[in-house]
């Protein structure tokens, strides 16, 4: 006696929209369940939005950790946080950010994205892009600010652009850490082992995008310490400049955080900034963090 085996299932594609904000970055994606199996057909419009748009906000998203690291590896692999403490014990590469004390201790980072900062711009390979699931929110504050580096490069003046074509700075996890630590409990001491994971390295001021070739600015306040080969006045002058300049209003989107949001944002044209949230509010979240491409 033979038998037929089943037919393996098919996956259908979902039926959902994507609307950009009115904005100079972001948009939203409405009516998808990243908890379903995705098609390479909705996979392929999700990562040309992702590049068109820098930031997507997937609404509605009621989805596991194991989900979200599913769907984030689909990008490339990921990275672990040096501040290990803080992962989720079945998923280490999910980084708690959270306010909450629980026994006296710190269930995640509270302080996470206290500067304006490209995530993990500070390693040889920087991220991608990193992933951001809305658990617990609180009832005011709590935003998070985008700003398009691909913008502040395009509208950097003259000047400033024959200053930093072809030069390189230097960006380093340790250069703001010991401030942070004197002002919060989110901070703790690091072991010779993680301080060896976060070696300064050096990165180019002006990445060139290596899915679109579009060129960003890519320093940032929070991991940027010096511009290579120039003195120090000079190199703190014109970062400072940078900074001030990168951050304009006109280049920035200011997301609104809605239950159950999952932000999904490119690394390597934006930096982002915590707004922050009252002390006796209540706020988690979890991350997941793609690895992405030396930059040249």
């Amino acid at each position: 006696m033979t038998t037929t085996a089943a037919p393996l299932p098919t996956h259908a594609a979902q039926d959902f929209e994507i609307r950009a904000f009115d904005a100079p970055l972001g948009a939203e994606v409405i009516g998808l369940e990243l908890g379903k199996p995705l098609v390479e057909a909705d996979f392929a419009r999700i990562h040309r939005a992702h590049l068109d748009h820098h930031v997507l906000v997937f609404r509605d998203q009621r989805i596991t950790p194991g989900q979200q690291v599913a769907f984030s590896r689909r990008f490339g692999p990921l990275q672990k946080h040096v501040l290990h403490q803080f992962a989720l014990v079945d998923h280490p590469e999910v980084l708690i950010v959270s306010n909450i004390v629980e026994n006296g201790k710190p269930i995640g980072l509270g302080d996470a994205g206290h500067f304006w900062h490209s995530d993990l711009s500070y390693k040889e390979r920087p991220s991608l892009g990193s992933l951001l699931h809305a658990q617990e929110l609180p009832s005011e504050g709590g935003d998070t600010l985008f700003a398009n580096m691909h913008l502040a490069w395009d509208n950097l003046p003259a000047h400033l652009r024959k200053q930093v074509e072809g030069r390189r700075a230097e960006h380093t996890y340790l250069a703001r850490y010991a401030e942070l630590q004197a002002r919060s409990p989110w901070r703790p001491n690091l072991s010779a082992a993680q301080i060896a994971e976060v070696k300064p390295v050096e990165q180019p001021i002006v990445r060139t995008h290596p899915e679109t070739g579009r060129k960003a600015l890519f320093v940032s306040e929070h991991f940027t310490t010096r511009i290579v080969d120039l003195p120090d006045d000079e190199s703190r002058a014109l970062l400072d400049e940078l900074f001030a300049h990168s951050v304009r209003p006109e280049h920035q989107y200011r997301h609104q955080w809605r239950e159950h949001d999952l932000v999904f944002w490119d690394n390597r044209s934006l930096m982002h900034l915590a707004a922050g949230t009252p002390d006796h509010l209540r706020r988690k979240l979890y991350r997941t963090t793609i690895e992405g491409d030396v930059p040249f």
